[in-house]
Parts: structure tokens; sequence; C-alpha cells
């Protein structure tokens, strides 16, 4: 192996990394939801709101994040999340009460918000061949999709051998061994043209994320008094980016990435297929434990299949992008994690131990498939100046979809126990299945429809807009 390519290897493992302890941060908390919920003494809305106060924060500073990286520096970004990540890990350890984990976990995301979009930009930049690009998304999309389906397993072993606060705990030493493989092997780089801040821009991402989760969230507790004005907020904000940013040169979000079909559809792919995601692990979380009375090491090894199943799909997924393009991956993804909501919904899966492992297995093939074209077509046409950006907008997608996914199937949970988790639980999660299922069929439907060759030449064509040059990723 040359010297090159063992430093290519040595970054993309540095971007692996980085995006596996963000992802495993995601998840590996909702094992110890049911612990934390005893301890710290909290509802089904508490809970939800120790996930989503990372995801919000996560999903609002991402595409900040990545301009920024293109405008200091990719490296000095990185080094800057992975320190304050890992600070944000201990902080959370600590926490003396609810408040203060949700707090910490929102420094925490700050942290996070500079690692994901980041290690995808330097990828773009490293391995510039398309076939080689691909493989190398198809690894780091696998580090995502196995820590986003491990972190149950790890998460029950560390709270029933340590304590729920041990979750935390062990992204120091993983954030630490990332920082020193970062200074060591991954060169600086910036984009040519890097975007200007968007203060604006970025304030109205915020209120607009931040007052639609927390509707949904307090919406099963809360009256019209109180939902109106944050709907009020949710649209006001929404108008603004809408008319806001278009008039700007270097706006925060750049709608004309949306001209391109490939693109837009890997953006509702993304969302759609984490909301799935983080509602599946939400709703098996509390019923493995409330419910079949599990302990959480237990909970965690009933979802090993989903796991294996994710890691399995992941490495599949990749091989399948370079050879044959996203379509075939995404139309398989669609189908196996619809076809693990209507097991649920339809036919009780969870009454047998064998149908509740066929519906883990269909899902986990689901969501690791997805992952490959998604990364994939959000850089595969769009100009290398623009890597930065466009890797952000499809993180943000995949953390909106969490933090949607979350605050809504928790909504519907709570709405149909009236806060009593046990009572019930089968009859009032079957409406949350059912929109997992809704979530797949729009993966399936969405992924055949902004594939074919009419969509890659409104990619084109969009890439040509956003790049003078003919310079290409």
């Amino acid at each position: 192996m040359s010297s090159t390519s063992h430093r290519r290897l040595w970054v993309l493992t540095v971007c692996c990394t980085g995006l596996l302890i963000v992802s495993l941060d995601a998840t590996v908390l909702n094992i110890a939801l049911p612990s934390i919920r005893k301890e710290l003494g909290t509802n089904v809305a508490g809970l939800q709101w120790t996930v989503d106060a990372y995801t919000v924060v996560l999903a609002s500073l991402l595409v900040l994040a990545g301009s920024t990286a293109d405008r200091i520096g990719r490296r000095r970004v990185l080094n800057t999340g992975l320190a304050l990540f890992t600070f944000g890990s201990v902080l959370c350890s600590l926490a003396p009460a609810l408040s203060w984990l949700v707090a910490f976990r929102m420094v925490q995301a700050v942290g996070g918000s500079m690692l994901s979009p980041v290690t995808m930009s330097i990828i773009t930049n490293t391995f510039t061949a398309p076939r080689e690009r691909a493989r190398a998304i198809g690894v780091w999309s696998g580090a995502n999709g196995i820590s986003m389906a491990a972190g149950p397993v790890i998460g029950g072993l560390l709270v029933e051998t340590v304590g729920w606060r041990s979750i935390f705990w062990i992204n120091v030493p993983i954030g630490l061994t990332a920082l020193l493989l970062t200074w060591r092997y991954v060169p600086e780089s910036r984009a040519a043209k890097p975007r200007r801040p968007d203060p604006v821009g970025q304030l109205l991402v915020i209120a607009l994320l931040g007052s639609v989760t927390y509707a949904i969230i307090e919406a099963p507790g809360s009256g019209a008094g109180t939902l109106l004005p944050l709907a009020a907020v949710a649209v006001a904000a929404l108008t603004g980016l809408l008319v806001y940013e278009p008039r700007r040169d270097e706006p925060l979000i750049d709608l004309r990435f949306f001209r391109s079909a490939p693109f837009s559809g890997a953006t509702v792919i993304a969302i759609s297929a984490f909301a799935a995601l983080t509602g599946f692990l939400f709703l098996n979380t509390i019923y493995l434990q409330n419910v079949r009375g599990l302990s959480p090491l237990q909970a965690g090894l009933y979802m090993l299949p989903m796991a294996v199943m994710t890691f399995a799909g992941a490495q599949l997924s990749g091989r399948l992008v370079a050879a044959y393009g996203p379509r075939p991956p995404l139309a398989a993804a669609g189908v196996s994690m619809a076809a693990c909501g209507l097991l649920f919904a339809a036919f009780d899966a969870g009454s047998t131990t064998v149908l509740l492992f066929t519906g883990y297995i269909t899902f986990g093939l689901g969501f690791g498939l997805v992952n490959a074209p998604i990364a994939n077509t959000v850089v595969s046409e769009m100009p290398v100046s623009q890597a930065g950006v466009a890797s952000a907008i499809a993180s943000t997608s995949r953390q909106t979809g969490a933090t949607l996914g979350v605050a809504v199937i928790g909504s519907v949970l709570a709405a149909g126990t009236h806060g009593v988790i046990t009572a019930g639980f089968t009859a009032a999660g079957r409406p949350a299945w059912w929109i997992i299922m809704g979530c797949g069929l729009c993966v399936l439907l969405v992924g055949l429809a902004t594939s074919g060759r009419w969509a890659r030449r409104t990619a084109r064509r969009a890439a040509e807009r956003l790049e003078s040059t003919t310079e290409r990723v």
C-alpha cells in the first residue's frame, strides 16, 4: 500500500470515528430512557426532550458548521467539534436533574454539529474518483448505520452493568482518540469560494425547527393557547427563509440546491428514513422494558438482529450504489422499512418473538440500505466548492427526521396511553407503526421518482448554476 493510500485510509477512519460518536450518542440514549425516567422523575414529554434537545440543536447548526468549515478550515472545525462534544459528554454524565441533562445535551449537540458535515466534506475532497468515492461513502455510511442501530445494544450493556451515566463516559476515550488521529493524519482544506456568514438565516432555521418540535412534543398536554403561537412562529420562520434566503448572494441554505431532483429527493428520503428509525427505537425501547419487563441489557440484545442487518445492509448498499446507482438500494430500503411497519401495525408483531425479530431484521436491512445512496446522491453532481454546504444540508435532513420521529411518535404514544406508559401500549402504538410504514413508502416512491434520467439532468443543470467553472466533485 502506497503512503498516499495509507494516509487516505486513516483519513477515512477518522471521519468514520467522528460520525460514529455523533450517531451512537443519538441512539444509545434510547435504551437508558426508562432508567433516566426512574432516577430523575419525568414523563413521556421529558423523555422526548432528552432525545430531541440534542437533535434539534444538531439540525439547526449543521449548515452553519459546514459553511464555516469551508471558510476557516475543515480540520480546524473537526477538532473543535470533537473537543466540545467530548466536554459536553462529561457534563451530561454529571447532570443532577433532567433540566441540566437537557441543557448539557445541547452543549454536546453544538460540538456534534461540527462533525457530520465536515467528515463528509473531507471524504468528498479526499476520494475524488466516482467509484472510489462511492465505496468510501459506503464505508462511512456503514459506520453511521451500525452506530445508529447498535446504540441500544451498547447502551443496554452499560446501563445494566454501570448505570445510565456511563453511556456518556464512552464518548470520552473515543473523542480523544479521534482528536489525536485528526491531528496526525487529516490535512487542512478549505473551499475555494467559501460562503459568508448568514446570521438571519441561521436564526430563522433555529426558530423553525425549535417551534415545530416544541409544538409536537407538548401537543398532548397543551391547549390552543400554547400551540397557535408556536404554529405562527413556525410559519413566519418558514416564510422568512423562502423570502429572505433567495435575496442573498450567499445564503445559509441555497435554495438552488433543490432544483436538483436527486438532491431534493435525498433530502425527503433522509427525513423519512431517520424519522422512522428514531420512532422505531423510541417505541421498542419503552415496549421491551416497560411492557415486556426486560432488563436494559436484555432489551439491547433483543435489538441486536436489527444492528447486524443494518451493518450488512450498509455494506451491500455501498457496493450497489457504486455498481448500479442509487435506485436499487433505495427501492429495496423503502419496501423493507414499509414491510416492518405493516408487520407491527396490522399483524401485532410484538405478540410473538418470531414476528418481533422478523420486524427487527426487516427494518434493520431497510435502514442499512438507505444511507449510502443518500450520501452519494447529495455530492455526486455538486460543485466541489459547495461540498461542505451540500453535505451539511443532507446531515440537517437526517437530524430533522430524527427530531420529528421522536416528537411525532412520542406524542402519538403519549396521547394513546394518557401518561401511563404500560396502559394499552399496543393499541396506542398502532398509529405510530402506520406512520413508520408511511415513511418507508415515502422512501420507496421518492427514491424511484428522483433517480432516473430526468432527475440526473436536473442535477447537472443545478450544478451548472451553482458553479460557473467546470470543476466537479
